[in-house]
């Protein structure tokens, strides 16, 4: 067991270049990450890892070893899923990854709950707004707002969610309230926009009666946090594109208003997002029955005003 927990830290020092980061990912030091390494080389009898300052790269041998070792770990994977699936008692560990606005609210939440259910699964969560790379973070699961590019990864859809574009009453007052699509950028709105490395998207689209209209919007200020970009419309700041079910409160007790609301932006799809092989995982397809149920229902709840 220990020559396979040796090459685990192996297979997750490649992916994530360091020992720091793949002890984090493991849960043991990086002493103890850097310990099983050196265990792995002595076995092995070769030199796994050129080391820098800052990163660890493969060297040969080491890129040859992975491409077994991965394959290594992911038949042992499919033989637990197996023995899970006759046995009908599912155990092990999932990594999941969701949205910040969308985590915190409905999939956090439920973490507790489907553990109560599976006493034997674990869950590591992982709220980001960044896409999160699965296959180099090893998530099983992820819970996404928007389109799925990536081939190599299988979808679930959950539900169509609306969108719209909203602002405070203060900031409405102070700058007019647009009436029309290109308004926003032609009076030069304070728009908020969700970005980081690698963002595609530096636009909103807006659905209008000659089709949908992309507009290359600005604003003084962004973050890759969809939280902070309600918090600044709250407090007057500017017009921020939202998933409605994020921000109906608000706009229920009318601290924040809806416009545009005849050219709204395109709705976003929520969707659970796997690998290929892991559906034949019962405790994954578990997982995937009691999020999307739990996601829909309580967005449905919010929607409703319940």
């Amino acid at each position: 067991m220990a020559y396979l927990d040796n090459i685990a830290v192996f297979v997750r020092v490649v992916e994530l270049g360091n020992l720091s980061a793949a002890g984090r990912d493991m849960r043991i030091s990086p002493a103890v990450a850097s310990n099983r390494i050196k265990e792995l080389e002595k076995h092995l009898g070769v030199r796994l890892f050129n080391r820098t300052t800052r990163q660890l790269m493969p060297t040969e041998h080491g890129r040859v070893f992975y491409g077994g070792a991965k394959n290594v770990l992911e038949a042992i994977v499919e033989a637990e899923a197996a023995i899970s699936a006759l046995s009908g008692q599912p155990r092990g560990t999932i990594r999941v990854t969701a949205p910040l606005g969308l985590g915190r609210r409905f999939v956090a939440s439920g973490i507790p709950e489907f553990h109560d259910r599976y006493p034997d699964i674990e869950v590591r969560l992982r709220l980001s707004d960044h896409n999160v790379d699965m296959m180099k973070e090893g998530i099983d699961v992820a819970f996404r707002l928007g389109l799925i590019e990536d081939s190599s990864l299988r979808m679930r859809g959950i539900m169509e969610c609306e969108r719209v574009l909203v602002a405070s009453p203060k900031y409405l007052e102070a700058r007019g309230e647009p009436t029309e699509p290109h308004q926003l950028v032609t009076a030069r709105h304070d728009c908020l926009m969700l970005r980081y490395p690698g963002v595609r998207e530096h636009a909103w689209t807006l659905r209008t009666p000659k089709g949908q209209e992309k507009l290359e919007v600005h604003g003084p200020f962004d973050s890759d946090d969809g939280d902070v970009l309600t918090g600044w419309a709250l407090a007057g700041r500017g017009i921020v594109n939202k998933p409605r079910f994020e921000v109906e409160p608000f706009i229920r007790d009318r601290r924040l208003k809806v416009i545009l609301a005849d050219t709204p932006p395109t709705p976003v799809q929520l969707a659970a997002v796997y690998p290929h092989k892991k559906l034949q995982d019962p405790k994954v397809r578990l997982l995937l029955d009691f999020m999307a149920e739990r996601c829909e229902r309580l967005i449905r709840d919010v929607m409703a005003g319940r």
